[in-house]
C-alpha cells in the first residue's frame, strides 16, 4: 500500500492579545504568501485526494486556499491536528490509505514538526519544524506506521517564493 501525506503548517496568523487562539485568522499576507506557496507545490504535487485541517481558523482559512487549487479534494476537519493527537493521526492516515493515494494535513507547531519525526524515526521529537506556510511531502511505501514514512521533500516559505 503507498500513500504520500503532505504537512502544511497554517500562513500567518493575526496575533491580538484580546482574541482566543481558536479564533485567530490569516493575515492578508498570509492568504496571499499562501497561494503563492500553493502554486509552486502544484509543480510538484499535481492532485491531492483528501484535504484535512485542523478546526482552528488559521488552519481552516489555510486548507481553504489549497481547496481552490486541488478543489477536487474530500474536505475534512481533523480535531487532533489542533491538540497534536500523534496516535489518533496515524490511525485516520491508516483508515484512510486505501482510500486516498494523496492526503494533505493542514495543521500547527509544535505537532506537524513531531509528527513529521514520528512518521519518519518513530522516536519523540521536532528535528523538522515546519516555518509558518512550510510544506513537507512523506511517503509511505510500505506499512503505515510510525518510523515507516521516507522523506521526497521540505519546502520553507523562503524556498517557495
Amino acid at each position: 500500500m503507498s500513500l504520500q501525506v503532505l504537512l502544511i503548517r497554517h500562513a500567518t496568523a493575526e496575533t491580538l492579545p484580546s482574541q482566543p487562539d481558536k479564533s485567530r485568522a490569516l493575515t492578508e499576507t498570509g492568504k496571499a504568501d499562501m497561494q503563492q506557496y500553493v502554486g509552486t507545490v502544484k509543480n510538484f504535487v499535481d492532485k491531492i485526494d483528501c484535504l484535512a485541517s485542523s478546526p482552528l481558523l488559521r488552519a481552516v482559512q489555510t486548507a481553504d486556499i489549497v481547496h481552490q487549487t486541488y478543489s477536487m479534494a474530500t474536505r475534512n476537519i481533523l480535531p487532533s491536528l489542533a491538540d497534536g493527537q500523534l496516535a489518533t493521526i496515524l490511525t485516520y492516515l491508516q483508515e484512510n490509505a486505501g482510500k486516498y493515494k494523496t492526503i494533505a494535513l493542514v495543521g500547527h507547531e509544535p505537532s506537524l514538526g513531531e509528527l513529521s519525526t514520528w512518521l519518519l524515526t518513530a522516536q519523540a521529537g521536532n528535528w523538522m519544524p515546519l516555518k509558518k506556510g512550510g510544506m513537507c511531502l512523506l511517503n509511505f511505501n510500505t506499512a503505515i506506521e510510525a518510523g515507516h514514512a521516507t522523506i521526497s521533500w521540505l519546502l520553507t516559505p523562503k524556498i517557495m517564493r
